[in-house]
């Protein structure tokens, strides 16, 4: 403790005079000291680090050489080791991942779970893991808390928010690590919020990526071991003591610490492992500790401390890619400043000439040269106090930086030309000198870059920005930009490479990030329809845009012909990859997204009806299908409400189509589905009409299951008494829902055609009606979709609407009317437009003379007349026909041929009574 006794002495006479006296303050910036020296006179060597700093980077690969342990111990989470040695596979930065979806243990809501460590060139932790894993004799041995801790330790929302303030990426590439919870080395933050304020606001900087870049990584770039080393404590002390004292992080801080030195002490004792040949490295934050456990010879003895077991939760581990920015956001970092770290970190290897540590076979960067052999381990120099000299001494500005800042101006002012800008060379002086007078403004010795960021937008920029980038953009990506690592086939989950080995034929790169057409001409190249089902089933699994289709659609019952696809699978490698951690296979996959949406709690008859239909239309899987099919119906039977029929009503008829024309018989579970829902519907019916939370298209669907699938259902052993029944106990209110009655009414054949014109002309007669009357009118368009039918009737009602009905009724009810049209326009408009086009005029000249036919009361008797007497001669040519249907329908007589010809027969007395049909044949027949 004696070499801290110097600077013990100047931090209690500075407390004394800026605080009047010892006190609180006195006991804040000893206790600082305290804990530096008590990290220093470990045995167990602490190397504090803080995440993807270069300068700890740059310190790791120096003392690595020059101490060569054979045991590291690094703050990660020990469940991710087996997944480090993949990194050779990879193209850096990527993250560690450990994601579960089969949650035992935590609430379901919590699920999936997912944790991710990312890892870029220019961090201490790579540095430590490539050294171990290219080393021969040297053991790396993970001892932060599992992944599986990690949640046990969270209460939900506390942890993940303080890591994750930016729960909102702007990009995709802030978005590739979702909503994991993000864990790495040394997160070094002020925790005290005025305390970073005052730094922030005596820095004279922005955020507090430019404070740290500025006061810790410039000063400590080429520092010595020790320097840094008691540097890096201090500033951990310092934050963990003005730390606000919020329970549970100080608990989840302090439990991590007790963990981490539980597991060293544990793998000490178990292999014998001499400490001075161990390194242990830790955030500065943790370095700092002050819990009973710290220490190889910790007050704990053998270490009390007990570590709860895993949950029965199935993790699994993997790669995902990164970036600078998904690292940025996830951490609260400001935009660009890992991408300023990694530029920091070649700069710093070129001034000091340290060699780092690369993992052999890494993809990416510089080819790797031949490593040469360790030198000989630097013998151990007792620590000596350097905070003193280091805290007193001013930064100095070198030719370095000066030639780097002229190089930078001159880069920015072709970059600005490429992008629009009008600059020029007096842009690249005004730049550099206005980067020197801003960091002189703000009492810098040398530009910063965000000074130079500053001179920039303020040189260059203006008012305007001619192309889609800003200066500030520009600058960034001149910085080195967002660069975004790749994981390599090899580290790929077995579903991933299978989906890259089944993509082959299309002989398109899908590993590089960016879009790729593919074009599929399956007709000449039917090898290329495997291609076209799993395109169809990645486009269901992953997000948007990864596979989209340009041309092409898959629907049930049609084989595809040609297809062309945008893939920017690459792109999304993390969705991919996520996706193995679900099935060893696509269609495995598929089947467990398809099974746990129809059995979960908010499963509904329509949203299982839709798995149904998936699972026909892209596994074409008749077991799944039927198993799906029948959960359907488990759930139709517990729905209580008219909620999801349209839905229900569409699906039923797709499927149904499709099981018609390609199937010899129904599959049992559909039959069961209609004779169950005609049933369900039925009782529901009269309760639909009345409940003010059942719409009318929901009613209407109702009743178009129950007329559409009638016939079927009936066949099956349904009654049709059941239907009748339950529409004459229906007695709604609502004027819409009244019209839609009155459809089903006629449709049963309880009311006819004619009193339902009447009914429409006591409505229209009576004035207290009339502002009413359009809630009718949409109640009759709805009535299409069970009686479509009565596409006639609606034309003339709406007619009659239009004729009869002011001004101050009829416009208001117009958007209603568009609105209902534009809902059910697939099914309902056509049925209008085409009804529309039959009753009226085709042509302008005969609309003057037009009459319209329900108008034309007194000629319809006389012209059925007349058109009846043309088509009895058809019918008695071909009696045969006429007659089969009248025994059929169960009708009696013989035909008669003239004055005292043959008595009726069956035949002449269905066509007395049915006359139209006759006329309709006669129309299609063209009978002259």
């Amino acid at each position: 403790m004696s070499e801290f006794e110097a600077l013990r002495t100047q931090l209690s006479e500075a407390a004394a005079t800026f605080a009047d006296g010892p006190g609180a303050l006195e006991g804040i910036l000893l206790g600082i000291v305290d804990d530096v020296d008590r990290a220093v006179a470990e045995p167990l060597e602490i190397f504090p680090v803080c995440h993807h700093s270069p300068a700890s980077a740059v310190a790791m690969a120096r003392r690595l050489r020059e101490k060569q342990p054979k045991v590291i111990y690094l703050e990660l989470c020990e469940d991710m080791a087996p997944l480090l040695t993949e990194l050779r596979n990879c193209r850096l930065p990527v993250a560690v991942q450990a994601f579960a979806t089969d949650v035992d243990g935590f609430p379901a809501e919590w699920a999936p779970l997912s944790v991710v460590a990312p890892i870029t060139e220019a961090s201490a932790e790579y540095q430590a893991i490539s050294y171990a894993l290219d080393t021969p004799g040297v053991e790396l041995v993970l001892v932060d808390r599992s992944s599986d801790h990690v949640f046990q330790w969270d209460n939900r929302g506390t942890e993940a928010q303080q890591t994750d303030p930016d729960s909102a990426p702007p990009d995709e590439e802030a978005a590739l690590h979702g909503d994991a919870v993000g864990v790495e080395i040394g997160d070094l933050r002020p925790r005290f919020a005025e305390l970073e304020e005052h730094l922030l606001h005596h820095g004279r900087v922005r955020h507090w990526s430019e404070w740290w870049h500025q006061y810790v990584e410039l000063p400590l770039g080429d520092s010595d071991h020790d320097t840094y080393r008691q540097v890096m404590l201090l500033i951990g002390s310092l934050f963990r003591r003005l730390a606000p004292g919020d329970p549970h992080r100080v608990r989840v801080d302090e439990d991590r610490e007790r963990y981490m030195w539980t597991r060293m002490r544990e793998h000490l004792d178990a292999t014998g492992t001499d400490v001075a040949d161990c390194l242990y490295v830790c955030g500065a934050f943790h370095a700092s500790s002050r819990v009973a456990e710290f220490g190889v010879n910790g007050t704990a003895g053998t270490g009390t401390f007990e570590i709860s077991p895993r949950t029965a939760s199935k993790w699994q581990h993997g790669l995902i890619p990164s970036s600078h920015a998904a690292i940025e956001a996830q951490f609260g970092l400001a935009a660009g400043s890992v991408s300023i770290a990694a530029t920091e970190w070649a700069k710093n290897l070129k001034r000091t000439k340290v060699q780092p540590f690369r993992l052999a076979g890494q993809a990416g960067g510089a080819k790797k040269k031949k490593a040469a052999a360790l030198p000989a381990p630097a013998p151990e120099i007792a620590p000596s106090d350097h905070l003193t000299g280091f805290l007193q001494r001013p930064p100095v500005l070198d030719r370095l930086d000066e030639a780097e800042l002229l190089g930078w101006s001159v880069e920015v002012v072709r970059a600005a030309r490429r992008n629009g800008y009008l600059s020029s060379t007096a842009d690249a002086i005004a730049v550099f000198e206005t980067s020197i007078l801003l960091a002189g403004m703000r009492d810098r010795a040398k530009p910063t870059p965000y000074d130079f960021q500053d001179a920039a937008v303020t040189c260059i920029e203006k008012d305007t920005v001619p192309g889609r980038r800003d200066v500030r953009r520009i600058v960034e990506i001149m910085m080195g930009g967002d660069r975004i690592g790749q994981v390599g086939y090899d580290a790929l989950p077995p579903l991933a490479r299978d989906v890259y080995d089944r993509l082959a034929p299309l002989e398109l790169n899908l590993q590089q990030r960016g879009v790729r057409r593919a074009l599929l001409d399956i007709a000449s190249n039917p090898d290329l329809e495997p291609c076209s089902d799993l395109l169809w089933m990645l486009r269901y699994l992953m997000p948007y845009g990864a596979a989209r289709p340009i041309m092409g659609e898959r629907r049930l019952g049609e084989r595809p012909i040609q297809e062309s696809w945008d893939l920017a699978i690459g792109t999304h490698q993390r969705a991919l990859i996520e996706l193995g951690y679900e099935g060893v296979s696509i269609e495995q996959v598929l089947e467990q997204r398809l099974r746990r949406g129809a059995y979960g709690p908010r499963a509904t008859a329509a949203s299982v009806l839709a798995a149904v239909e998936d699972a026909t239309l892209y596994l074409r899987s008749h077991r799944l299908a039927g198993e799906l099919g029948t959960r359907a119906l488990e759930v139709l039977a517990t729905e209580r409400s008219a909620d999801g029929a349209p839905e229900v009503l569409r699906r039923v008829r797709r499927l149904l189509a499709f099981y018609r024309t390609s199937e010899p018989v129904l599959p049992a579970w559909i039959e069961s589905f209609v004779k169950t829902g005609y049933a369900h519907y039925c009782t529901l019916l009269p309760t639909a009409f009345t409940d003010e939370d059942a719409s009318v298209d929901q009613v209407a669907a109702m009743l178009g299951f129950l007329f559409s699938m009638e016939g079927l259902a009936l066949s099956l052993g349904c009654d049709r008494t059941q239907l009748e029944l339950a529409v004459a106990q229906s007695h709604p209110e609502d004027p819409a829902k009244v019209a839609l009655l009155w459809a089903a009414q006629v449709q049963l054949g309880t009311l006819s055609r004619a009193e339902l014109r009447t009914r429409c002309d006591e409505l229209l007669g009576n004035p207290l009606v009339l502002p009413a009357y359009p809630r009718y009118l949409s109640g009759f368009v709805h009535a299409l979709e069970p009686a479509p039918g009565l596409a006639d009737f609606v034309v003339e009602a709406v007619s009659n609407a239009f004729a009869r009905l002011p001004d101050p009724v009829l416009l208001p009810w117009l958007p209603t009317l568009i609105t209902t049209l534009k809902a059910g326009g697939a099914d309902l408009a056509p049925l209008l437009i085409r009804e529309a086009g039959r009753i009226f005029p085709s042509r302008l000249a005969a609309l003057d003379e037009w009459v319209p036919p329900w108008l034309a009361e007194e000629a319809v008797p006389v012209v059925r007349r007349a058109r009846q007497s043309r088509g009895l001669p058809l019918l008695a040519a071909h009696p045969a026909t006429c007659d089969a249907v009248a025994d059929l329908l169960g009708c009696d007589g013989t035909w008669e041929t003239g004055d005292g010809g043959p008595p009726e027969t069956p035949g002449s007395a269905l066509l007395g009574q049915y006359p139209d049909t006759a006329l309709a044949l006669e129309e299609l027949l063209t009978y002259p």
